[in-house]
């Protein structure tokens, strides 16, 4: 599918620059190049096939759904699902957080699609499908489904609900009114086309310049970071890599698909898949930004304990993965 992209990007780079091949710099822009434009094309694709699908299906169902029914544990999975499948990144998943709680589904529950929600979206499946294939593909959604399950189960079981901040009893979640809801699902395909091509068009611009940022980050280490310069300090014989790599990505912002490609490198240089995974998780779920705005919502005792918990079951998983595979 993407054969012409590397063609376009081996004639950009070697032919019309004049760069040798094989050489740092040429590397480096072949490729940022490549993964630039196979990147873009697979976040518009999937990004307005999970418009259609939140078109017909929005997040308001979600919380009904959830909020109506008895689950008997099965909540935890049926939360982190629909967190996979909602393209949200942690700061809107946090008025998401609000309303779940205030609707009254259970803490531990909304803890398991806060977790889900940026973890594991259709943007980056798309965009792990196109750099890793399949196999490691579904390796990612599986991961971050159980560690969002094991994560949000734990929470629930501390009893944290009094942790929260007054800040959340008081705040009401801007949610759309009741005849909105029914005026969006009266709407016609056509009519609803444009939002959600307007939708697909923000979220793009929302994430590329993480994207961008991480191709070039990715292409630098691609180009310039020698073969085995990784491993020396979390390769699989190192019983702390996980743990190191973990503590490493929780200073980072981005969200999964701009770190992405740094993924693909650390790989390509020697990280096994599980450590490479625990620093993309951490990255994405553990972030100091993240922490910021989730100050906004919980204590500080609070929030210590939920990155204390995402923050083991992100190495245990880590560690499972090098184990298995």
């Amino acid at each position: 599918m993407f054969t012409w992209t590397q063609k376009l990007a081996d004639w950009l780079i070697y032919d019309l620059l004049n760069l040798s091949l094989g050489s740092k710099l040429g590397d480096a822009l072949n490729f940022f190049v490549y993964d630039t434009i196979k990147i873009f094309i697979l976040l518009g694709i999937i990004t307005i096939f999970m418009g259609i699908i939140n078109s017909y299906f929005p997040i308001e169902k979600v919380r009904v759904f959830l909020t109506m029914r008895k689950w008997y544990g099965l909540d935890y999975f049926v939360a982190s699902f629909f967190g996979t499948i909602t393209p949200f990144c942690s700061c809107s998943s946090v008025p998401l957080f609000i309303g779940f709680v205030k609707g009254g589904i259970p803490l531990g529950v909304t803890f398991a699609f806060l977790i889900s929600s940026p973890l594991v979206d259709a943007v980056s499946v798309a965009i792990f499908l196109g750099m890793f294939g399949l196999k490691v593909t579904l390796i990612y959604i599986v991961s971050g489904i159980i560690l969002s399950m094991i994560a949000g189960y734990i929470l629930g079981k501390l009893k944290l609900e009094h942790l929260l901040t007054d800040w959340v009893q008081k705040l009401i979640a801007a949610r759309a009114t009741q005849q909105e809801f029914e005026d969006m699902e009266n709407a016609t395909f056509a009519n609803r086309l444009p939002a959600i091509l307007q939708e697909a068009l923000s979220i793009v611009k929302g994430v590329a310049i993480y994207i961008i940022i991480g191709i070039a980050i990715g292409g630098i280490m691609h180009g310039y970071i020698p073969t085995g310069f990784f491993e020396q300090y979390i390769t699989a014989d190192n019983p702390l890599a996980v743990p190191i790599a973990t503590i490493m990505g929780i200073p980072m912002y981005s969200n999964a698909a701009g770190v992405l490609p740094i993924i693909q490198v650390l790989i390509q240089k020697g990280i096994p898949i599980g450590t490479a995974l625990s620093f993309m998780m951490a990255v994405v779920a553990l972030s100091i930004p993240e922490a910021m705005l989730l100050k906004k919502v919980m204590s500080s005792k609070m929030l210590f304990i939920f990155y204390g918990v995402v923050t083991a079951c992100i190495m245990i998983l880590g560690y499972l993965y090098n184990l298995i595979l």
